[in-house]
């Protein structure tokens, strides 16, 4: 009924129009986001872009209910259930990878998870963290079951201290030297200052790297408006890989997509 009240409105008018929703996790809506929105206002000036930033689970079943037309997700088992399956529930298409990264804060005083004049290396593998003090989402969001399958590989039983579903959260308690996060690089965009806050190694282990999806309605399901969109996020996407814009990031995607 919705996409139906959009066409009306996109025949009454010669321009493209309607309204798209878009899931975006913390992480990727802090490099994505804001280039997300300018785009689709040079683009799309008449469509109305509702923006949605929650964890990836929770974008997961917002999905799953009808309630996003596209988001950007991680877990790479929903891709192979559904090649496995046959299932044509989503439209998924993979994007691009993203370096993990050993995060915790500067010296700047000392915690129960931050020894005073500690200094990270360049690059660290999954067994090193064993005893990390770690702070991560839970089960239910795309990067720990990445990490969950990092660690099980390497047969290693991380030390959790703190289990937080908010990246803010997550990244003010290693701010204040509680533990340490495993993150990509974007993680740390919001901060304008983060290079003064906050060290990281990178993560070399194959299996430590969050693959980005994605996900979207089939298109038979999608409003004119959402199909145009998910060109526009793409692009948008490939540009900051390739630019360099959105660091420890390689392109795994599709060919242009431009329109």
């Amino acid at each position: 009924l919705r996409h139906a009240d959009q066409a009306v409105r996109a025949a009454q008018q010669t321009r493209l129009s309607g309204t798209v929703t878009v899931g975006l996790a913390p992480t990727t809506w802090g490099v994505l986001g804001l280039p997300l929105m300018q785009a689709m206002r040079t683009r799309c000036p008449d469509v109305r872009l509702h923006m949605v930033e929650s964890m990836s689970g929770h974008l997961t079943a917002m999905l799953h209910a009808r309630e996003l037309d596209l988001a950007v997700l991680f877990d790479t088992r929903l891709h192979q259930a559904q090649q496995a399956t046959g299932a044509r529930r989503w439209d998924i298409a993979p994007l691009l990878e993203e370096d993990l990264f050993l995060i915790c804060a500067r010296d700047r005083g000392e915690g129960p998870g931050h020894p005073r004049g500690r200094q990270l290396p360049e690059t660290i593998t999954v067994a090193e963290l064993v005893q990390e003090p770690l702070i991560l989402p839970t089960g239910p969001h795309g990067l720990r079951s990445t990490l969950d399958t990092a660690f099980a590989r390497d047969r290693v039983a991380p030390h959790v201290v703190l289990e937080v579903d908010s990246l803010a959260m997550v990244m003010a308690a290693v701010d204040a030297g509680l533990g340490s996060t495993v993150q990509p690089w974007a993680a740390m965009g919001r901060y304008p200052d983060a290079a003064e806050r906050f060290q990281c190694a990178r993560l070399t282990d194959a299996p430590a790297r969050r693959v980005n999806l994605l996900c979207s309605l089939p298109d038979e399901e999608l409003s004119p408006a959402a199909l145009a969109a998910r060109v526009v996020l793409t692009d948008c996407v490939r540009e900051l890989v390739t630019s360099g814009q959105w660091f420890g990031t390689t392109w795994i995607g599709g060919q242009d997509t431009s329109a």
